[in-house]
């Protein structure tokens, strides 16, 4: 099993329409970056659990844990010519995006803040992809030490 963290900004999907969808299940659709594709579609493994990470908001941070139930499949959003994610270029016998399905597992107990996260990054979450300068990818790997690490935070 491996670890992952998804950022999604809350005014457009957050943790409380994950928990509102059928079964708390949805489609992690949309992501356009080749190599946050590659990890939808390679790497990211049923069982494999998420923090989902609110981004682009007042107090930015993780805020819930998630889990991987279908692995990479074609983003049928790139075919919908109607859809925000419309992509003209991505050909349904040649898929270029792919998604993957991840349910709710439980929200956290609080909001651990990514000025919390940093406040550990010399130390405890040394090499976290999330802290890195300039990373802006919206799904990163997590290590395990991290993973533990962060959920004794809360």
């Amino acid at each position: 099993m491996r670890y992952w963290l998804m950022k999604t900004e809350p005014d457009t999907f957050g943790v409380d329409d994950l928990a509102a969808a059928a079964r708390s299940t949805t489609s992690w659709d949309g992501v356009r970056n080749y190599q946050a594709r590659n990890t939808l579609r390679d790497d990211m493994k049923m069982k494999d659990q998420v923090f989902l990470y609110h981004s682009s908001t007042a107090v930015p941070g993780i805020v819930a844990v998630m889990e991987v139930v279908k692995e990479g499949y074609p983003d049928t959003t790139a075919f919908d010519k109607k859809d925000h994610h419309y992509d003209p270029d991505s050909d349904p016998a040649k898929p270029r995006w792919y998604m993957v399905d991840v349910r709710l597992k439980r929200r956290l107990a609080r909001i651990i803040t990514l000025e919390e996260l940093r406040k550990h990054a010399a130390k405890e979450l040394r090499g976290m992809v999330l802290l890195r300068p300039g990373n802006r990818l919206s799904v990163v790997p997590v290590e395990a030490a991290h993973w533990k690490f962060i959920l004794s935070l809360e």
